[in-house]
């Protein structure tokens, strides 16, 4: 099994999470924790980077869909953007993209928050 990894950094009010490896039910939990920690410090301006992401099982999609209508709730957002071809495939399957605004790139996504 790869592991997985989140490593976040601030670009300018938007704060990215950069996520790597394999998000299944056994690494589904520090996304989790990750995405609560920028709620409980008022960061509603979310990009997770998947550029590095190899693989999502539908533990990884659930903690996406458990706090999107938080995050919207409180006037922000989640953008997902890099997605490789696979793991858009199982986005795509399951109606994702009407549901979140997934972005070919970081850029185009920080973009949109000016918007």
């Amino acid at each position: 099994m790869k592991n997985f990894s989140i490593a976040t950094r601030q670009k300018g009010n938007v704060t990215v999470l950069d996520i790597s490896g394999e998000l299944d039910a056994h690494t589904a939990s520090h996304l989790e924790n990750a995405l609560k920690s920028l709620i409980e410090d008022d960061n509603y301006s979310i990009i997770v980077n998947c550029s590095k992401l190899d693989y999502i099982a539908s533990a990884g999609l659930g903690v996406f869909m458990a706090y999107i209508e938080d995050v919207r709730s409180l006037g922000g957002d989640i953008k997902l953007t890099n997605m490789n071809d696979r793991v858009y495939n199982v986005f795509d399957l399951l109606g994702f993209p009407t549901l979140y605004d997934i972005l070919e790139d970081e850029k185009e996504a920080l973009q949109s928050f000016d918007n």
